[in-house]
């Protein structure tokens, strides 16, 4: 019981200190931000090996406890990881400093001129499972929006996300800024994600990222606006006008590049028109790199030896080299079946025919849409965002990747000269 009490008394101090630091984090000059993100990232390159060092005890851990091979790969640091995540914060310090613009003035017929300014949203509250690299991207856009952030990893990545808090610390310090700026939470326990969900004074915006269990206790529990990165239901549609050659090479890439992302496509939607002739090629490709196929009845009618599609599969988000494919007669069906089954992520169509391309981007309703590109390609660095923070699922307030721009809101500013209303 005093251990609950302990963290109790922890989560608030935490949560108090963010809070007291975002009023100064929110007035911070682009350029004092722009030092520290680079002091961030040449502090984590510096470290690297003692950074290894401590991810080793994660990963020692998580093999001991039986974690899956997509989901040691999520936890793994490694030289180029760690050069990824000090690329990815001097990328948003190149990026436009979003606090302070006016997005647009207008004037009234009684001369006040009106206008929209974006603002910080003060303190975000992130738990997040797996990849420890989440804490510095997290980390840096927060500290770039104005943002103080409260980080709450998995329990599989503390000894990871501890290192990498005490690096971005230290590098705060070093530019006079506070360092409650960046708060990773020091408890494994459950008790500290529950206690974090009830600060609805103190912290803004909740976001979570993780599978459908996170997403649900999270939701569940949170007495705070909450901003969901849930689950990636993705899917391709190989229209019957699609060039072969591409679709063999985007469906390959989308499912075997990194299988363990939320981006990665798990359901293969294919015209009949263009299914015998293609099926047979995808499915040489794919099972080349160890991908298990399970189809609809058409599909088995082409590919036998294949298993059969159950229900549930539909609606299942892999995170492992495991294709659902089905053959549908048409758009019509294919956009069906995505409205049905999909999660609002990612979606795809592979076609010559404009109108159905139009007509694809317009209808499907997700986050990111594409047409005749890889499903990976909805993150926010490849779309140009820098970093990102995940990616949005819900409508309110962001939609898909979460950059700079969608860690803030707007603010009306209003120029006047003496004017009353009557």
């Amino acid at each position: 019981m005093k251990k609950i009490e302990d963290i109790r008394k922890s989560m608030k101090a935490i949560a108090a200190k963010a809070k007291q630091v975002s009023h100064d984090l929110a007035n911070l000059s682009s350029g004092v931000k722009n030092q520290a993100l680079i002091e961030m990232a040449e502090r984590l390159e510096t470290n690297r090996a003692w950074l290894i060092e401590e991810n080793q005890k994660d990963l020692q851990a998580g093999a001991k406890a039986g974690l899956s091979l997509p989901m040691m790969e999520r936890l793994r640091l490694t030289p180029a990881v760690i050069r990824g995540m000090a690329e990815g914060l001097r990328e948003v310090a190149r990026l436009p400093d979003p606090v302070g613009e006016v997005l647009k003035m207008w004037k009234r017929p009684n001369g006040l001129k009106v206008g929209k300014m974006r603002i910080p949203l003060g303190v975000i509250g992130i738990i997040y499972e797996s990849r420890p690299n989440v804490t510095s991207d997290a980390a840096g856009l927060c500290l770039k929006s104005g943002n103080s952030v409260i980080l709450r990893g998995g329990s599989e990545a503390f000894h990871s996300n501890q290192a990498i808090g005490k690096i971005l610390q230290e590098s705060l310090t070093k530019v006079g800024i506070p360092k409650e700026a960046v708060q990773v939470v020091p408890f494994t326990e459950r008790e500290a994600v529950l206690e974090m969900l009830q600060f609805e004074g103190e912290i803004d915006l909740i976001i979570p990222r993780g599978g459908e269990e996170l997403i649900r206790f999270v939701t569940g529990h949170s007495k705070i606006p909450v901003l969901k990165h849930d689950k990636g239901v993705c899917h391709i549609f190989i229209d019957e006008s699609a060039d072969p050659e591409m679709a063999v090479s985007i469906c390959l890439n989308a499912k075997v590049q990194k299988p363990a992302v939320c981006n990665a496509v798990e359901t293969l939607l294919v015209h009949e028109k263009a299914a015998k002739p293609l099926l047979k090629k995808i499915a040489a490709a794919l099972q080349k790199e160890g991908v298990e196929l399970r189809g609809c009845p058409k599909t088995r009618e082409i590919l036998p030896s294949i298993k059969e599609a159950g229900e549930n599969d539909w609606y299942r988000e892999y995170l492992d080299l495991i294709l659902s494919v089905k053959v549908v007669n048409g758009i019509d069906e294919a956009i069906q079946h995505i409205a049905i089954y999909g999660s609002s992520h990612t979606e795809s169509i592979l076609t010559s025919n404009y109108q159905n391309a139009e007509r694809f981007l317009k209808e499907v309703n997700s986050s990111c849409v594409l047409v005749n590109a890889s499903t990976r390609f909805n993150d926010g660095f490849e779309l140009g965002l820098g970093a990102e923070i995940g990616i949005s699922t819900s409508k309110l307030h962001a939609f898909g990747p979460m950059g700079l721009e969608e860690l803030t809101a707007t603010k009306f500013i209003v120029y006047g000269n003496g004017q009353i209303r009557s």
